[in-house]
């Protein structure tokens, strides 16, 4: 076999894998709430003009549809294989990443030249744009595996960092404890989920009370990868800073002002884009949220400085 027929066989099962991604990712979403198959009926009777979801028969559509997704995906599977193939681009995550955005957009043109409708909207732009960027790591990870895409890329090369392998640790391990947090706060009020709906409803949504609150799959999931990559950002930028005072302590006031203006911002953000948020989760709440949070990474990284604690020791030794 030619070496363009390999890039073309697996670009063709690397779409297919992404097609399948996403179809399960939907497939999941409207499961959740109580619809299931929903999606595919609703882009086939949008795409093809033929009205509202629930008129006339669901299953030929969504067959239809199906056939169609998957030789969209397959047919993108190959063009990206032979671009790789043809030009060493690094591949992994970020551009798989960059793939998904891509099919967002293609996701959002294609409705409204087709339909006029915003469908991404319609369907939870947050939601659609999970399943894209899924979809695009999946065709990259695949293609990685069996040779089209450059293995040593940008992220790789970071990941070596002992700082961003820090960060990135710290953050997961930050933002999994304020989830935690909330997880009980919430179980104890009776209302599981309730405070990442909240937030995932007015960020969104555009929310403005309780009464439109979405306590549903796509919600949580949506504002918990966000969760989870705006403390990972945090987690880098307080392993940098950590990684500066073992060079210069006193830049520990730098990080006591760090979580000052995070909290700071955090709680602001709140009361200027949702104010009722405040009412609703009760502010000690969020206030003891943070502070788990800030406590988490911060014992993570000064247990993974020594050197840190011994000159910190050094500067409190009389002279």
């Amino acid at each position: 076999m030619s070496r363009t027929s390999r890039l073309v066989l697996h670009g063709a099962i690397a779409g297919a894998i992404a097609a399948t991604v996403v179809a399960a990712w939907f497939l999941i979403i409207d499961w959740s709430a109580g619809r299931a198959f929903y999606t595919p009926h609703f882009l086939a009777r949008t795409l093809l003009d033929l009205g509202a979801v629930g008129v006339g028969a669901g299953a030929p559509e969504v067959i239809a549809y199906t056939v169609a997704h998957y030789a969209v995906f397959i047919i993108l599977g190959i063009l990206t294989a032979l671009l790789l193939g043809a030009v060493p681009l690094a591949g992994g995550i970020l551009f798989g990443g960059a793939i998904g955005f891509l099919l967002f957009d293609l996701v959002f043109y294609v409705g409204l030249l087709s339909s006029g409708r915003n469908v991404v909207v319609e369907l939870g732009w947050p939601t659609v744009l999970a399943g894209c960027v899924l979809a695009g790591i999946a065709l990259t990870a695949y293609l990685g595996l069996v040779g089209p895409v450059t293995r040593e890329g940008w992220l790789h090369r970071q990941l070596r960092s002992r700082t961003v392998r820090e960060g990135l640790i710290a953050g997961l391990l930050g933002a999994t404890a304020v989830a935690v947090w909330f997880l009980i706060v919430d179980a104890a009020a009776g209302r599981v989920f309730f405070t990442p709906s909240a937030l995932g409803s007015a960020l969104f949504y555009g929310a403005r009370s309780v009464a439109e609150v979405y306590n549903d799959f796509a919600t949580v999931a949506g504002y918990t990868l966000l969760h989870y990559v705006a403390f990972i950002i945090a987690g880098l930028v307080t392993a940098t800073i950590f990684r500066g005072m073992e060079d210069s302590p006193p830049l520990f006031l730098a990080l006591i002002l760090l979580f000052v203006t995070f909290e700071a911002f955090f709680t602001g953000l709140i009361a200027i884009a949702a104010n009722w948020i405040l009412g609703a989760l009760a502010w000690w709440t969020i206030a003891v949220g943070n502070l788990v949070g800030a406590a988490t990474m911060g014992i993570y990284l000064w247990r993974a400085h020594p050197l840190l604690r011994e000159r910190l020791h050094g500067l409190e030794e009389p002279v």
